[in-house]
């Protein structure tokens, strides 16, 4: 029986790029860094709220993924907020593009779309402190 989503791995195209976003600029933390010689590939283990949630992946020259248009597979990762507007200014003022607040028209809940260093999109998802 399944109990809760365990991680969830993300190849990147840059790792210190990549590694420096998920880490600095979205605050995770790292919970392991392995490197992989025999695949040339770094695997870093990444938390938020203690909660391991990330597997970040480097391979050499990974074929890019279509995220524009939207294509088929998994098509975003969302992170909870308490605050959506208060989220997407922290966001700009470390200089990542958020596009506008949007209210989804089933929860009321308000939400929005950024991206990672390889256009991975990201949402951020107001919900209440008790529903994440």
């Amino acid at each position: 029986m399944l109990r809760s989503i365990h991680h969830i791995a993300v190849i990147c195209s840059d790792y210190e790029r990549s590694k420096y976003f998920y880490t600095q600029t979205l605050g995770l933390s790292v919970i392991r860094e392995v490197y992989r010689e025999t695949r040339n590939s770094y695997k870093l283990d990444l938390s938020l709220d203690g909660q391991y949630i990330i597997e970040l992946f480097s391979f050499p020259d990974p074929p890019p993924r279509p995220s524009r248009p939207e294509s088929c597979g998994l098509r975003h990762l969302a992170f909870a907020t308490t605050d959506v507007a208060a989220m997407k200014r922290e966001l700009e003022s470390k200089g990542v593009v958020v596009e506008e607040i949007r209210t989804d028209e089933f929860t009321g809940s308000r939400f929005t779309f950024f991206a990672d260093p390889d256009g991975l999109p990201l949402e951020i998802y107001e919900a209440p402190a008790s529903d994440h």
